[in-house]
Parts: C-alpha cells; structure tokens; sequence
C-alpha cells in the first residue's frame, strides 16, 4: 500500500511539473555528455600516449657538411666519431635506458626519404649528400629521453639529438585543452540542473502542501513525506544520464568505431566498451545532482 501511493505521488508530482521535468531531463542529457565526452576524450589521449610513446624513437642527428654547430666546426662526422658514439651508447651509462639501437647512413636516410615523397617534384632536387646519417635508438621508457639527450647532446659528430615525442606534443596539448573546456561546460550545465531539479521539487511541494500537511497530522515521518519529491527528482535526473549514455554509445559507433576507425585504422581509437565503462559514473553523478538538490530544498518546502 506504502509503495503504491509512493508512486502514486511520483506520478502526481510528474504531471503536474511536466514541462520543469522534461527541462530538468534534457539539462542533465545536455551536461551528462559533456562528462561523457570529457572522460572519453582523456580515455583517447591515454590509448594515444600509450601506443605512439611506445613506438616514437630518439635520433642522434650527425654533423653534416657545413654545419654551424661548434662540435662540428671539423666538418661531416668522421668514422672514429661514429664508433666513439657507439661505444658511448652500448657504455652502462646508457645501454639500460636504451631498448633497441640502429644506425641509419646517408644512402639509408635518402631511401626512406623518396619513399615517403615519391611524386614530390621537389623532393626530386634532394640528393644523398644531402642527407644526415643518424642513430636511431628506442627508449625503455620514453619518459627517460632526458638521461640520453644530456648524454650525447654536445658530443663530437653530434649535431642534435631529437625526441619525436615532440610531435605528439601539441596534439596532446590541445586534446587535453578540448578536454578542460568540456569539463568547464559541463559543470556550467551541471550547475543548471541543479538550479532546475531544485525548482521542480520546490514547485512539486508547494503544490502538495495541503497533502504534506495532512500526512503531518497523521503522524507520517519525514522520509515518507519527501520520498516521493526525491524519487522525482532522482528519476527526471537518472532518465537524462540514461539519454547521455545513448547519446554517446551512438557517437562513438557510428562516428568512431564505423566511420573514424575505417580512416585511420593506424590510429587506437575510443569503443563502446568505454561508453559503457562511464556510464556508471554518469548514472552515479545524476543520482548525487538529485541528492544535492533534494536536501537543499525538501528540509524547508515540505514544513507545515
């Protein structure tokens, strides 16, 4: 009988608030999603870091020809110098930071180069000469590029020493600034939704008064009285996470995983295993917006 007349209430309560209840349910999809993609878009930085710091390597550039660098005022990297560098790297300074090691010669380098910009009419006026010989060394960690660069930079035939991670960085850098920016409109929008489930339930009890003041009368408690304001709340709240958890789980398999990993499949993309990995957590903090509004408002507006 209890619950029947809790729902009852819930009922009662939706009708009559229908167009503050439907507003609260599109606020909290609208604010949900923007969670949602802030957490999916740090969850595709992390996949990003972990597969292209793994691979990127760092090269030792040699001195060329007519180089301006004072270690190499003596002009091209001698043979000695090359051997020196390779002892330098196998030496117990380096060789536990250093996972994989090979040396790339001019005629090498050129290769490579017409093969990434074959058809280029500019790429035909570059010669062999004009090309560095280089070190290419893979890192244990990644992290650890510090150790080697202070090592070799400066060392005789070393023109510079480059951390490809340097490409990636600016990508990061905007990522992780995309997602900052998603976070701040989110907690804009979290704030709106707070303000609306506060004045629907506000709405809902002074509509109800003269119930609430009747069941006062005839001894029923508190949590009975709010109960249903609360499970209002709770509901209008929890039916947006569940439109934002639909709303990415499309995003993510028709943008990403149908269209975006069919362009790029060399990039490890975001799935809707990770949708489904949030949408706990979207569910959760739906329930603590309803909770935060509930108590901020039922204490004062459900007295008799």
């Amino acid at each position: 009988m209890r619950l029947q007349f809790i729902l009852s209430e819930i009922g009662i309560g939706l009708r009559r608030n229908l167009s503050m209840t439907i507003s609260v349910i599109l606020v909290t999809f609208v604010s949900l999603t923007f969670v949602g993609a802030a957490s999916l878009l740090q969850m595709q930085v992390s996949k990003l870091k972990d597969d292209w710091y793994g691979k990127v390597e760092v090269t030792v550039l040699l001195c060329p020809t007519g180089s301006s660098k004072v270690q190499c005022a003596s002009g091209e990297a001698t043979p000695e110098q090359v051997s020196d560098l390779e002892a330098l790297i196998a030496s117990p300074e380096l060789a536990p930071e250093i996972q994989e090691v090979w040396f790339e010669t001019k005629e090498q380098a050129f290769e490579s180069f017409q093969e990434y910009f074959s058809g280029q009419d500019w790429a035909e006026a570059i010669r062999v000469e004009d090309m560095q010989a280089s070190f290419r060394i893979k890192l244990v960690n990644p992290e650890n590029y510090q150790v080697v660069s202070d090592v070799l930079t400066g060392r005789p035939g070393v023109e510079s020493v480059e951390d490809q991670r340097k490409i990636f960085d600016s990508l990061f850098l905007v990522l992780n600034r995309a997602s900052v920016l998603a976070v701040g409109l989110a907690a804009v929008m979290l704030l709106a939704a707070v303000l609306l489930i506060t004045t629907t339930i506000r709405l809902s009890a002074l509509s109800r008064r003269r119930e609430t003041g009747i069941m006062r009368l005839v001894g029923a408690s508190n949590l009975f009285i709010q109960l249903p304001f609360m499970l209002e709340g709770a509901l209008a709240a929890a039916l947006g996470a569940v439109l934002a958890v639909g709303g990415l789980w499309l995003g993510v398999k028709y943008l990403v995983t149908d269209w975006l990993a069919g362009e790029v499949s060399w990039v490890p993309l975001v799935g809707v295993g990770e949708v489904w990995t949030i949408a706990p957590l979207l569910l959760a903090v739906a329930i603590v917006l309803a909770a935060i509004s509930s108590l901020v408002t039922l204490n004062r507006y459900t007295k008799v």
